[in-house]
């Protein structure tokens, strides 16, 4: 059982500052690119986390709400409730546009097919009624 956390302490320290590091922003990592840190820390196996843990990032809380992904950070966006974004609200005008005119042209289907219907029950041709 010792025998086992001899190696997989270490390997656990190297897979957390491994993802430490990749998930730090450029700008905060110290002393060297974030690229050779993590070289450093593949490569020496049990000093490169320590040495990256010790010293190799800013350990402060980060400025104006910063998230550690390149991605998020570029993506922020301020939330608005739906009933308060007016671009929801104006997409639910359209959409309901779109489909009063739909309604319409199916109201307006349907009660062709009927007087069609109502004629051909009372044996009427379809082209005399047109005339």
């Amino acid at each position: 059982m010792f025998r086992a956390l001899i190696y997989l302490l270490p390997l656990a320290l190297t897979i957390y500052a491994f993802i430490d590091c990749l998930n730090t922003p450029e700008d905060e990592a110290k002393h060297l690119p974030k690229i050779a840190w993590v070289f450093i820390i593949l490569l020496f196996w049990i000093v490169g986390p320590i040495v990256w843990l010790a010293t190799g990032k800013m350990r402060q809380a980060p400025a104006g709400g910063r998230t550690p992904s390149e991605w998020h950070r570029n993506h922020r966006s301020q939330w608005v409730a739906p009933d308060d974004n007016p671009e929801f609200l104006n997409a639910l005008k359209d959409e309901n546009k779109k489909d009063e005119s739909l309604l319409k042209d199916w109201e307006a289907d349907l009660r062709r097919r009927e007087e069609e219907l109502k004629r051909r029950e009372n044996g009427e041709s379809p082209s005399a009624s047109g005339e």
